[in-house]
């Protein structure tokens, strides 16, 4: 077992996170936030959930979110 102390004397020896890596994890709460309630509005409103499926990457981009696969298929599986 390693002590506090010993993780980090072993954390500090690691390279710095590549800055994309630290942006990404930055908007990871909004991006969470926006998935949820797009989700949400589907649940409610069945016109919307159609027109959500027929287009996610399009459903994100309005939601203020970057498209890329993972975002696509996080919604999916939340849909």
């Amino acid at each position: 077992m390693y002590d506090e102390e010993r993780i980090a004397e072993l954390l500090r020896t690691l390279p710095e996170a590549p800055e994309a890596w630290v942006l990404a994890a930055a908007r990871l709460p909004a991006t969470r936030r926006a998935i949820d309630q797009i989700a949400a509005l589907a649940e409610t409103d069945a016109g919307f959930r159609e027109q959500t499926l027929a287009d996610l990457e399009g459903a994100l981009e309005r939601a203020g979110l970057a498209s890329s696969p993972v975002l696509v298929e996080r919604l999916r599986n939340r849909l």
